[in-house]
């Protein structure tokens, strides 16, 4: 079952996302131009795109005025003849973003105090940019944003280009590894942007006032990366970013190549740094390798919630045996009705997929002994680097190289109710 059927479109798939973005800050108001390279998977009459609700401009199809309309967060597109091959989609559209509605609130563009930043997961990139929201349906993407030139942008990719022209400045930035369109991201503040050394290029970017705690909180980073590259293979991107919003944020928004916190997170004392670990690991797991389905959710969070314990552990703190065994009490005395690998749409975020998926992991470290476990990982981020991954796949991938077998390790953690013992 898709948990999301109203989203997307199983008829084509995008190549490439274009996107010329013009944004006021004070009174939200965004200009938009998206270049959609689309690819149909066949004989196409008509191509459904989604969107919020903006006012449209204008459409094209290969450059030729088409026919659309809009209805419920879509935009049906006719062209002049059916599409048989490779085409383009032009879209401009002007309005006001805002998050599009969800079992979870609000997802998407969010309008700060002095600013705005994406949180789009997992439906809500439609609120800023047409798109075909699939997971699976990962693509390319240049993101040029022109705001006003108080303002430093953050986007996906390397910055391209940087240019000022009157009292605004244009910031372009490529992706060019394939990327869920849930995981474009456009973060704009009154901010400061520092490199920091590392085994990776890395960035801060961060509200002036708070530069002094951000420096600390984040200063651990490159020994953090160090890490992941030793247990979970090469880092998947050219760099990686960290934004500081200059806003409270209940959690850390991930993106691809780019986590973002409030700063609320970053306190001056480290206090946050397992959620540091968290979205860093993300980029392997969730960016790099992204779920084609979102039943497999915790593909996503069961690994980074590993990563935080793993990160503990081989930083000299707290050892992941002795976070395994804390959670595992602590879920014995929760409800025993989440399914793993298909814990429900609106279950999608419970927190017992994280804790119950780090287990999983956990399980499995044990079963296998840590000498095959980690390479096992390794291979597993190699061989699916920048694609879609189910749980079916992980678990071949697992038993394939396990002396032992593990039918029934994955029944237990994985289709059943009730919480298995630790190995």
């Amino acid at each position: 079952m898709n948990y999301f059927p109203e989203r997307g479109s199983d008829a084509y798939r995008v190549s490439f996302y274009d996107l010329s973005l013009e944004y006021r800050v004070g009174p939200n108001r965004l200009a938009g131009t998206a270049v959609l390279s689309v690819v149909p998977n066949g004989p196409l009459d008509r191509v459904e795109l989604d969107l919020g609700p903006f006012r449209i401009g204008k459409v094209l199809v290969d450059g030729r005025p088409a026919r659309f309309r809009q209805r419920r967060d879509k935009l049906h597109v006719t062209p002049g003849r059916p599409v048989a091959g490779p085409c383009t989609v032009e879209v401009r559209y002007t309005g006001n973003p805002r998050p599009l509605g969800s079992p979870w609130g609000g997802l998407g563009w969010e309008q700060l105090t002095d600013g705005s930043l994406v949180a789009a997961q997992p439906t809500g990139a439609a609120s800023w940019f047409p798109c075909n929201d699939r997971v699976q349906d990962k693509a390319p993407y240049r993101i040029s944003v022109t705001t006003a030139s108080a303002y430093h942008v953050v986007a996906n990719g390397r910055l391209a280009g940087r240019s000022t022209a009157g009292a605004t400045t244009t910031w372009v930035y490529e992706q060019d590894e394939p990327m869920a369109p849930y995981l474009a991201s456009v973060q704009i503040g009154r901010y400061r942007g520092i490199e920091i050394g590392g085994p990776v290029p890395q960035r801060l970017v961060f509200p002036p006032a708070a530069e002094d705690r951000v420096r600390h909180d984040f200063g651990r980073q490159g020994e953090m990366i160090d890490v992941f590259v030793r247990l979970f293979g090469p880092y998947p991107f050219g760099a990686y970013t960290i934004v500081v919003a200059d806003d409270e944020l209940e959690i850390p928004v991930e993106a691809q190549g780019m986590s973002v916190f409030g700063t609320n997170h970053a306190d001056g004392r480290r206090g946050e740094e397992r959620l540091v670990a968290h979205e860093l690991a993300h980029q392997w797991f969730g960016n790099s390798l992204t779920l084609a389905d979102w039943r497999d959710i915790w593909l996503h969070e069961g690994f980074a919630t590993y990563a935080e314990w793993l990160w503990s552990e081989f930083s000299g703190g707290e050892p992941a045996d002795e976070h395994a065994l804390r959670w595992h009490a602590r879920l014995a005395r929760q409800a025993q009705d989440l399914v793993l690998a298909d814990p429900g749409v609106r279950r999608v975020f419970d927190d017992r997929v994280y804790k119950r998926g780090a287990l999983a992991l956990h399980a499995l470290r044990r079963a296998t002994g840590d000498g095959r476990f980690f390479p096992m990982l390794r291979e597993w981020t190699g061989e699916h680097r920048h694609g879609s991954v189910t749980t079916a796949a992980f678990v071949r991938h697992a038993q394939e190289r396990s002396p032992v077998p593990l039918d029934a390790l994955f029944t237990a953690w994985l289709r059943r109710g009730a919480l298995p013992r630790l190995p």
